[in-house]
């Protein structure tokens, strides 16, 4: 179980079924109003409770950042391509409130993100950053946590009247790739 309290009155802890409409509402403003990401319709909190179980079926960590019960942030690592050959790769995503941006909380958040995925046998973790010039602070938080620059993919999105682009960034997790998968158990799918 992770156990992550601070003084500062936010904890970390593992997702539960129960989060799933407090994460849609924290989602959607991101969906309506930004270009970072590129769903065009916010997912309700069905949609993001089936998210949640498919995230945890293939045994992979969701984390919530709660201050007195209230969801303000979250992260999962979900599989980054269906296909078997990618089943040591993860893709990490993180939102948090406004009012919990600049902190730190996110440093936080994909720290605890990548250790969780690395237990989970996971090998390499990659970013996807839509519209990356509006997206300065996710991309030096990534950076700040060993993640690089690993290709742009341009015009790929069409979102907010214009193409968007996308960064891919990534870091090892665990051995990387210096030793065979062997010694980890597979993620599943």
């Amino acid at each position: 179980m992770l156990k992550d309290q601070r003084d500062d009155g936010i904890a970390l802890r593992e997702a539960v079924a129960a989060d799933a409409a407090a994460i849609a509402a924290l989602y959607r403003p991101f969906v309506e109003t930004t270009s970072a990401n590129f769903e065009e319709s916010a997912p309700d909190a069905a949609e993001m409770a089936r998210r949640m179980a498919a995230v945890a079926a293939a045994g992979l960590p969701w984390l919530i950042a709660e201050r007195e019960g209230a969801v303000i942030g979250y992260a999962y690592a979900a599989p980054y391509r269906p296909r078997p050959a990618y089943r040591f790769a993860v893709e990490d995503s993180i939102y948090l409130a406004p009012a919990a941006q600049g902190a730190g909380l996110g440093r936080r958040l994909l720290a605890a993100l990548i250790e969780r995925a690395a237990a989970a046998g996971a090998r390499r973790m990659i970013a996807v950053i839509g519209d990356p010039p509006t997206q300065a602070r996710s991309i030096a938080l990534h950076r700040a946590l060993g993640f690089e620059e690993a290709g742009r993919l341009v015009g790929v999105g069409w979102k907010a009247g214009g193409w968007r682009d996308t960064l891919l960034m990534q870091r090892a997790l665990g051995d990387g790739v210096r030793t065979p998968p062997s010694d980890l158990r597979p993620i599943s799918r």
